[in-house]
């Protein structure tokens, strides 16, 4: 699934024939790296290949004062259905990611107590100000946001308190994960 190219066919469809540096300026205003995985700068690899598959076509070359000659795009009849076709995947696929975090914690040395106390740590406080920050972004753009995009941003916000309340719970239970790595050390691996 690729968030970019639903993206391109979802601006197309929406607000018409645009070129590229329009739909990256639209990325940037809605600020789409902060709460998705669209990177503005991407879109013209993207619209190469939407127009080689045939959703989107050139309709015309426009030029505005010395900036370089741009290529205006429109979505086609395939690229409709293409794009129902990629919001119905989005609206239903569910994206559960795994973080490598995970199996260092379960499976690593901890011979070192402190150095994990310090990274648990390290990466609670980074969430916390991903929060801040995301919080701080949605109070100054709230008078601007749709009702869908005030509730994308809720659940942004409530994925990093579950993250950061995961964390703390580690904290709390390092002892307690300490010690049992302890235990299962000296057993052998069909014991553990």
């Amino acid at each position: 699934m690729s968030s970019s190219r639903l993206y391109v066919l979802m601006l197309l469809e929406r607000h018409g024939p645009m070129h590229g540096h329009r739909m990256r300026l639209a990325a940037q205003q809605d600020r789409l790296d902060l709460w998705t995985d669209v990177r503005p700068g991407a879109l013209y690899g993207v619209l190469k290949r939407l127009a080689g598959e045939g959703l989107i076509a050139a309709t015309a070359s426009e030029r505005a004062g010395a900036y370089p000659e741009r290529t205006v795009y429109e979505i086609t009849a395939d690229g409709r259905a293409a794009l129902e076709a990629l919001q119905d995947q989005a609206l239903r696929t569910v994206v559960f990611p795994t973080d490598p975090f995970d199996l260092a914690l379960a499976g690593g040395d901890l011979a070192d107590p402190s150095r994990l106390r310090n990274a648990i740590t390290d990466r609670r406080d980074a969430l916390q100000t991903q929060r801040s920050s995301l919080e701080h972004q949605h109070e100054h753009a709230d008078p601007y946001l749709s009702v869908a995009e005030r509730k994308v941003l809720g659940h942004l916000q409530a994925r990093l308190d579950a993250e950061i309340g995961w964390h703390e719970d580690v904290l709390d239970a390092l002892p307690e994960i300490v010690s049992d790595f302890e235990k299962r050390r000296s057993l052998p691996l069909e014991e553990q």
